[in-house]
């Protein structure tokens, strides 16, 4: 393949890993990192091999992974310690290539300089980088090696901890067609559910359907997905010193208690449009439609979006249309878990944008000089040094921001 040789590098419990190379009295014990420790709504951020044994998962609330393994250790986040590891990890992985991609604080893509020898310089530079990690920080890492950044990743996926796996041109119909669909990057619960109805449940299945089949069901995923499966993913992966351009600006958080009724959802969706509209007027962007996506505690989601009359960065005006949205299409089957938000389409903020007749342009202004004022006024003296009235009160959030929603980079758009 034209891009070489791919390696996508995955720490394994990173949060855990790190908190037990951090603290050696915690190594061999079912460890889990847990957002609100104080809380017993918190959630399990990541959990150690021995607590994932005893049946503690990512996302499960702390009181049922208590309940599960009452020998359960927990311990807070500190981001800044795993960000401090994540930079020294890349810095390793730069030892081999210049491109080396991120997709999150514990993943990333390595592209190796052109060669079609995926078994053995493939194989050899992956012993490399997981020696090294081992050796050097601790910490294990599962490799998967392969001619596609999409085939690299289910590689790492496929044994853990602390191993490697190849998936080459000659075997990747045997090791990853039998998988299931659920497996293949960005095939979440809702495509899941349409790829069944098609009775596509393997990966196998999927390459082997019609391409105009899954257009005609999925649209230009369907056919992003059967290029996947087939093998014939050419994305390269970035080198270090690209930035993506922003396709969109959100925010998320997992509730330290389910939602069960409208107006707790409306002050989290406004809480966290806070966030988006500081960031659109930080990067000088404006939000030409919102998206929101929800979570029920049952960890299914949907996804919901609409377009804006005009362009915005008001938190208020994105908040009122996320909540718009939620009213409009959320049945309350199961309470809400997740909240995420999102800016989308978005444009210069400096761009001129044709008026109407019916729009009061001058109460606009007022809230933009106002939302001004209010980040001017969180950057000299923090963040809750003002805040609406509304969002006093108990919000149904993590207050430390410990269970923010860190959402890696979109690698195909």
């Amino acid at each position: 393949m034209a891009h070489g040789i791919i390696l996508h590098s995955d720490l394994n419990c990173f949060y855990a890993s790190v908190e037990m190379n951090e603290h050696p009295e915690l190594k061999g014990l079912p460890v889990a990192v847990c957002g609100s420790t104080e809380n017993r709504h918190g959630i399990v951020l990541t959990a150690s091999y021995p607590a994932k044994r005893m049946g503690v998962k990512t996302a499960m609330a702390n009181w049922q992974a208590r309940q599960i393994c009452p020998e359960l250790i927990c311990v807070p986040p500190n981001y800044d310690l795993y960000i401090k590891y994540s930079r020294l990890v890349r810095r390793i992985y730069q030892r081999y290539s210049n491109d080396v991609e991120p997709f999150g604080m514990d993943e990333s893509w390595l592209s190796l300089p052109y060669s079609s020898d995926v078994r053995t310089t493939g194989l050899q530079v992956a012993e490399e980088i997981r020696r090294a990690i081992r050796e050097e920080l601790g910490l294990t890492v599962s490799i998967g090696v392969s001619f596609s950044k999409i085939f690299a990743k289910l590689g790492s996926d496929l044994k853990k901890p602390d191993a490697i796996t190849v998936i080459d041109e000659d075997n990747f119909r045997e090791k990853i067609w039998p998988l299931p669909a659920s497996e293949l990057l960005y095939v979440g619960n809702a495509t899941a559910r349409k790829l069944m109805s098609l009775n596509i449940l393997t990966i196998g299945d999927l390459a082997r359907c019609e391409p105009e089949v899954l257009h005609a069901k999925l649209g230009k995923n369907g056919l992003m997905l059967w290029r996947f499966a087939a093998g014939l993913d050419t994305a390269p992966v970035m080198p270090c010193d690209f930035t993506p351009p922003v396709k969109s600006v959100g925010h998320g958080t997992t509730c330290v208690v389910d939602l069960e009724s409208d107006y707790p959802v409306w002050l989290v969706l406004y809480e966290l449009s806070q966030d988006v509209g500081h960031r659109l007027r930080r990067d000088e962007l404006a939000a030409s439609g919102v998206q929101i996506t929800v979570k029920t505690n049952d960890l299914a989601w949907r996804q919901y979006q609409m377009p804006l009359s005009h362009p915005t960065q008001s938190p208020l005006e994105i908040a009122r249309t996320g909540y718009l949205l939620f009213k409009r299409h959320f049945d309350w089957e199961k309470p809400v878990r997740a909240l995420t938000i999102r800016g989308i389409n978005l444009v210069s903020a400096q761009q001129p944008v044709q008026t109407d007749l019916f729009s009061d342009y001058a109460r606009r202004d007022k809230r933009r000089a106002l939302d001004d004022a209010v980040d001017e006024i969180r950057r000299r003296f923090g963040y809750r040094s003002i805040c609406a009235a509304s969002l006093m009160g108990d919000l149904k959030m993590a207050q430390d921001r410990c269970e923010t929603v860190i959402m890696p980079g979109v690698m195909y758009q």
